[in-house]
């Protein structure tokens, strides 16, 4: 699992760190560029994901590709790909400034909306996967006969998990809220039993 990089001196104090390698960028900039870069990655996404959704959203402009690579540093090629990753999730988006001829790029400013749909294209495909196959596993144990109760029991409460756990995140996607009280009761001890 890999661990939030802290860049500024002891939390809490007044002291900033020194800027960092990327001298493009004020050092308050760099600092919450490179933070947002370290919690897309802790995530899952890509560091520079963050890192380039930061930029654009810190900014409130619209930035031409070129502009992005220069700032963060980052190749042609990176840039390219990552803005087109960012635009499948709904974080940025490509405009064009009147009498301009080059593509510009600016992030999606409702970070409701931009969680909302990233949660809807990842997150609820992936546990609806998960959700899937511990049926198929629990089918399989079902028909292998002789297993303990409690294995069979486990197994259920792990599918009642992803159950509650793609319910909350449908609800999320349909009402921007989490309910999150069906997915912390799959984890107590009995809830199977009041459950039917």
């Amino acid at each position: 699992m890999k661990g939030y990089l802290w860049t500024g001196g002891d939390p809490g104090s007044q002291k900033t760190a020194a800027p960092l390698d990327n001298a493009r960028l004020a050092p308050w900039e760099s600092i919450a560029v490179e933070a947002v870069g370290n919690v897309i990655e802790f995530w899952g996404f890509k560091r520079n994901q963050g890192r380039v959704w930061a930029l654009l959203y810190l900014r409130g402009e619209p930035l031409t590709a070129g502009e992005i690579e220069r700032e963060l540093d980052l190749s042609k090629g990176g840039v390219s790909m990552l803005l087109r990753d960012l635009e499948r999730w709904g974080a940025v988006q490509r405009v064009r400034v009147p009498q301009d001829t080059v593509w510009r790029y600016s992030a999606e400013t409702d970070l409701v909306r931009m969680v909302t749909h990233v949660v809807e294209e990842r997150e609820a495909a992936f546990v609806t996967r998960i959700r899937a196959d511990l049926s198929e596993a629990r089918r399989l144990a079902e028909g292998v006969g002789g297993l303990p109760t409690e294995r069979l029991r486990r197994l259920e409460r792990m599918a009642t998990l992803a159950e509650h756990v793609e319910r909350a995140l449908r609800l999320f996607i349909k009402t921007s809220r989490l309910d999150v009280a069906g997915v912390l009761g799959a984890f107590r001890d009995g809830a199977l039993s009041r459950k039917g």
